[in-house]
């Protein structure tokens, strides 16, 4: 009785080369490997096809005193969020979930900016605001300025603003929107997310966008 393999190769059919077979299938491979490398990234946020030049803070200023200049910030991707310190769950949740994002970035960290526009100039005093975004993350930047400035570049942003009413005992409430925005490395304003967008979707996105 002769021994039998447990497993035994099958021999491709008479007239049939192993080469016939193989090269097609590399050549699938590298056809479906091409297209998941060359595929577009798929963002979290609203891609804005058309994209133009973020507009200029000026008359704006971080809680350092020095100008909020975007330009200073070419070659990297920048994030723009309006909000305000005493607002009670929508500015915490976004900038919490920007540092979680941030934090996943590695080194490539440094190549990202994020700023917070006060909508609240009354109660956003330059060492309230820095106390607050540096609570989240320590390079997180402030942005403040008169409320004529704030006001315009506000509106330049596409950005609703209301203050409330409130009381002496609950203090006022300010009604925003509440997206944040992306700025790419050329200076365009390129991706808007919505406040609870996830830390993971989110770097993602700036992975892309950082290149």
């Amino acid at each position: 009785m002769t021994d039998r393999p447990d497993t035994a190769v099958p021999t491709p059919p008479r007239g049939v080369r192993l080469e016939w077979i193989a090269y097609p299938l590399a050549a699938l491979v590298a056809l479906v490997s091409a297209f998941l490398w060359l595929r577009p990234h798929s963002y979290a946020g609203l891609l804005i096809q058309s994209p133009s030049k973020a507009v200029a803070m000026d008359g704006l200023v971080f809680t350092n005193g020095e100008p909020a200049d975007l330009d200073s910030f070419a070659g990297d991707v920048t994030l723009i969020y309006f909000g305000y310190t005493d607002c009670p769950d929508i500015c915490p949740t976004t900038l919490a979930n920007v540092a979680k994002a941030r934090a996943s970035l590695g080194r490539d960290a440094d190549r990202l900016h994020v700023l917070m526009v006060t909508v609240d100039p009354e109660r956003d005093t330059a060492e309230v605001l820095g106390d607050y975004v540096s609570h989240f993350d320590q390079t997180f930047l402030g942005v403040s300025g008169h409320p004529e400035d704030l006001a315009r570049v506000a509106t330049l942003y596409g950005i609703y603003v209301l203050r409330g009413e409130g009381t002496v005992v609950s203090g006022y409430d300010v009604d925003h929107t509440a997206t944040l925005m992306a700025v790419d490395r050329d200076g365009y304003l390129r991706v808007v997310y919505s406040y609870d967008v996830e830390p993971e979707a989110l770097a993602s996105d700036l992975k892309e966008l950082l290149g």
